[in-house]
């Protein structure tokens, strides 16, 4: 007989829930529900299930099989599916599609004992279908509303194919572009990373959860999974409490704050336990400190590595640690579903713990609306309108033209003239439609991307020739294999020169495969990959009016060309409209405003590099040229990144001047910092200004610039504006070794520009 849990609710609803009779001790747990409809709604619901029904909400599974299809027969995909129909799962993620989502929703909401319908994840980085640039890239263009806009436009196109539950943003900082996920995040600073959570929450969730166009996000992957030592994938993380509470837990913090409903743990190690179970993290600052009344998924199978780690002797004590540690939903190790129900029954585990797992994540389904109508993200119909529709496809291209840089513009090469001129465009990367797209777009189309050569094909005034040159890769991959580079065949290169030979201008499209970064993609060697380097230069020896755009999913090494090639463009990978916006800017339809969010080093040897660093006692040759040896420094590459934090050009030139900060403020009151910006260029343009702070004393050593304002300003040719910035508390302190926030009396440096490099400065004295 097919049951409704509606009706049960309806049924329950008068009961007066006076909280548990159980005489469990609840030190573990803090109370975060208010007295509302949901929380009623919530007990009595709970009241109403077996241990193993509640275990069963903590169990995730992937998805096994064709949901419309036959049902599964023999091995672990036909206990998973008969999981499905008593009610011990209470997720699945990777089913996606309006009719597979409705298919596998019957079967537990019309199958199972109590009907409580699933909650159904999948991960939306970028983009549904229709994909916006890689998340590194958006976060060049400083934009909010942009980035905003952009998690929205993805909120509705899986949303419209039946998901609800997005493993999404992930906000860790990182210092490391030899770690491939740096392309999943928004770079190396905690105070943009802390905006641009807060945005991609707000983008994702909407104002109204349970509206039909939003979708519940994750802020992962708690915690300093960013920090992976030597950059190499899922390796240990080995930090000081100061860089944890003050570089790696603010974005976490904003996500927090922006309402965030889910967080999710780390592959990594910290201090030596893993994050999975790692009870300071999950209790002690998430859900004690910080009041988080969402609840926490791990990674895939990451209660069972714990295992593998060498924390817990089998999947059963890795189910207790990670219980107790805070993890709220078991993703694909089964450690919960198959441990926890006698775990309990012996007595290893407090069923308080399940108790309080399980209303955080029927909480969540009831704030999706998921109760109300479990199939309303389940309409085929809705789903054919919203996916790729021309308004999405406008907002990806908007967002793709904001997240490109500009790097290098010598001689004014760009932008290129509209007519009269011969172009040569070459490079393995020029007409891939693939690749442009980016890691980590598992639902969208292969193939569906504009490549360059696409895009600058729409713009007819000037003659176009096309020489590929050589193959990135040998074979075309797909989303699992490993890449075969071309290390050897360069067939292509003489009708590349020829065609160079015999042009005006040559845009010259380089960089990683899409598929080079993300997860799994660490790089010791972060140089143009195959044959590329020598192809960009025998290009350069026939003709100097090259402009390089580079497809990439994290900071290369660019020495040669920056030291040789006239114009860069880091253009990242873009997504679905990427030669669409690179043609755009290129011809000066867009004028570049982007910034970069992480530095570009000289050297794989100086990494970790940032811009955020703290002084040694020896940070400079106090008499250059007099002991060439005693001071902080390599003795065979410059201290100096090749592009810093926050560079980016434009088309126009924009000067900073008459910068105001008031002498003395007290620890209570808004310092007031204002300077004068100018469009001194030929066209009008965008300019991100950032401030940046020094507090030169304190108890602990602070770094000597942190980013603590930016504002997109938006400027006429010759149009001057004034800029102003206040800072508070909030900017002006920082968190001691114990994770205490302090605001000190004392001496501070300003600076404002154009980069982290910025020079024009002025001083202030903080009071108590």
């Amino acid at each position: 007989m097919k049951r409704n849990i509606t009706f049960f609710l309806l049924c329950i609803s008068v009961m007066i829930l006076s909280g548990f009779s159980n005489k469990t001790d609840f030190k573990m747990i803090k109370p975060h529900f208010q007295k509302d409809s949901i929380k009623v709604k919530v007990d009595s619901l709970l009241n109403l299930m077996t241990l193993e029904e509640k275990v069963g909400q903590m169990n995730q599974y992937n998805g096994f099989w064709d949901v419309t299809g036959p049902s599964p027969e023999g091995g672990d995909a036909e206990k998973k599916y008969e999981d499905l129909r008593k009610g011990r799962v209470g997720s699945m993620l990777t089913v996606r599609g309006a009719d597979q989502v409705r298919a596998v929703q019957k079967i537990v909401v019309e199958e199972s004992r109590l009907g409580i319908p699933l909650i159904i994840g999948f991960d939306v980085i970028h983009g549904y279908k229709t994909l916006s640039p890689i998340p590194l890239a958006e976060a060049a263009s400083w934009d909010l509303e942009a980035i905003e806009k952009s998690a929205s436009v993805a909120a509705a196109e899986a949303a419209a194919s039946g998901i609800n539950w997005t493993f999404a943003p992930m906000v860790d900082i990182s210092r490391d572009p030899r770690w491939g996920r740096v392309m999943e995040g928004a770079g190396e600073d905690p105070f943009l990373g802390s905006a641009i959570a807060k945005a991609r929450v707000r983008g994702f969730q909407g104002e109204d959860l349970s509206a039909i166009n939003t979708i519940a996000a994750t802020a992962k992957h708690f915690a300093a999974y960013g920090f992976a030592e030597g950059g190499k994938e899922y390796n240990k993380a080995d930090i000081g409490t100061v860089t944890l509470h003050n570089i790696v837990l603010p974005s976490f913090k904003a996500a927090e704050e922006a309402g965030v409903k889910t967080f999710m743990n780390g592959f990594n190690e910290l201090n030596g336990i893993p994050v999975t179970g790692n009870e300071f993290l999950l209790r002690d600052i998430l859900k004690q400190k910080w009041d988080f009344n969402g609840f926490v998924i791990s990674d895939w199978a990451s209660i069972g590595e714990m295992v593998t780690h060498g924390y817990a002797r089998d999947n059963a004590q890795a189910a207790e640690i990670a219980v107790k540690a805070g993890v709220d939903m078991d993703m694909e190790s089964s450690s919960y579903v198959d441990e926890l129900v006698e775990l309990v029954k012996a007595g290893e585990v407090e069923e308080a713990l399940v108790d309080d797992a399980v209303r955080r994540i029927l909480r969540v389904k009831f704030e999706l609306g998921l109760f109300d109508d479990p199939y309303k993200y389940c309409d085929a119909e809705r789903e054919s309108v919203v996916i790729g529709s021309e308004e999405n496809q406008k907002a990806v291209l908007d967002m793709a033209k904001k997240s490109i840089v500009l790097l290098k513009n010598e001689n004014n090469l760009l932008p290129l003239k509209k007519e009269g001129q011969k172009i040569a465009i070459i490079g393995p990367l020029a007409d891939d439609d693939n690749s442009v797209l980016g890691s980590w777009r598992i639902a969208s189309e292969d193939h569906s991307g504009i490549s360059v050569l696409e895009g600058m094909k729409q713009y007819t005034g000037n003659e176009i020739v096309y020489e590929k040159g050589a193959d990135l890769l040998k074979k075309d991959p797909t989303f699992i294999n490993e890449l075969e580079f071309n290390f050897n065949d360069k067939t292509g290169f003489e009708k590349a020169i020829s065609a160079a030979k015999n042009s005006d201008v040559v845009i010259l499209v380089l960089g990683e495969h899409g598929f080079q970064s993300g997860e799994g993609r660490s790089r010791t060697n972060l140089d143009l990959p195959g044959v590329q380097q020598e192809l960009m230069e025998k290009v350069f020896g026939v003709n100097k009016n090259v402009v390089l755009v580079l497809n990439n999913g994290r900071p290369l090494i660019l020495n040669w060309a920056d030291e040789n090639i006239p114009a860069i463009v880091e253009a990242w990978h873009l997504g679905t409209q990427t030669g669409n916006a690179v043609a755009q800017v290129l011809y000066g339809d867009y004028n570049p405003s982007g910034k970069l969010p992480m530095t570009f080093p000289r050297s794989v040897g100086q990494i970790p590099i940032y811009y955020n660093h703290k002084n040694t006692g020896r940070p400079v040759d106090p008499q250059p040229g007099a002991n060439m040896v005693f001071w902080s420094h390599y003795s065979d590459e410059e201290n100096s990144p090749l592009y810093p934090f926050g560079h980016g050009l434009s088309y126009t030139s924009f000067n900073y001047s008459n910068i105001k900060v008031e002498n003395s403020f007290a620890v209570n009151e808004e310092v007031k910092v204002s300077v004068e910006l100018s469009n001194t260029g030929d066209y009008d343009g965008k300019e991100v200004v950032q401030l940046y702070i020094r507090d030169l004393f304190a108890k602990v050593v602070r770094p000597v610039k942190e980013l603590k304002g930016f504002q997109l300003v938006e400027l006429k040719k010759g149009e001057s504006k004034t800029v102003n910035f206040s800072l508070t508390e909030k900017e002006l302190g920082y968190y001691d070794q114990n994770g205490d926030y302090l605001v000190e009396p004392g001496d501070f440096e300003i600076f404002v520009g154009g980069d982290s490099d910025a020079t024009l400065k002025s001083a202030f004295k903080l009071t108590k």
